[in-house]
């Protein structure tokens, strides 16, 4: 099993030994293909899947276009969690960019965990809070920076991605048009 999986999980979940292994064994490899779709919009999530290698997008389809919500590369998880923990209609599309590998647990294998792990629901609450602290960070992204801020600090975080997803799709997550962003990296590379 690869070594960065088992420390992201051992860090994310803060798990004893005996429940890390409990936990790795639970997830399979899965590999998709560039183009295919992990999940469709208005379809159930049945996994939790970590990239190991790869992008997905996760967007939805409205009347102008398309809005994408998030680009997800290694070392982050990926699921429509309303739609993983309580079995809705799943509100976002999620498609594969480039050729990707993963590691997936089934949701059957997931709920297991409670009945297997004595203390499953502190280590559940602490991913879904760590999973609630990233929407948060997002949130204050968009009402306390502007659009070139934005930008900044998007950049120094994903600087891979700039070169692996087309521009688009980054302007999107940004909340800006394909045009500002443009404008933004033209004046920052002036």
């Amino acid at each position: 099993m690869n070594t960065f999986f088992q420390d992201q999980i051992a860090k994310l979940f803060d798990v004893s030994p005996n429940n890390l292994t409990a936990i790795l064994s639970s997830f399979v490899e899965e590999d998709l293909l560039k183009g295919t779709y992990f999940l469709e919009h208005g379809k159930r999530c049945d996994r939790l899947s970590f990239i190991q290698s790869g992008i997905v997008r996760v967007f939805k389809e409205n009347a102008s276009g398309e809005v994408t919500q998030w680009i997800g590369q290694e070392g982050y998880f990926v699921t429509d969690l309303s739609s993983f923990l309580f079995d809705e209609p799943a509100r976002w599309s999620i498609q594969v960019l480039e050729d990707t590998k993963l590691l997936s647990i089934s949701k059957k294998d997931y709920l297991l965990f409670e009945q297997q792990i004595p203390d499953w629901n502190r280590l559940e609450k602490r991913f879904i809070a760590k999973c609630f602290l990233q929407l948060e960070d997002r949130i204050y992204n968009f009402i306390a920076h502007t659009a070139e801020e934005r930008y900044h600090l998007y950049f120094e975080q994903h600087k891979a991605l700039f070169n692996r997803v087309p521009l688009q799709y980054i302007a999107s997550v940004l909340g800006m048009s394909p045009e500002t962003l443009s404008r933004i990296r033209a004046k920052i590379n002036s």
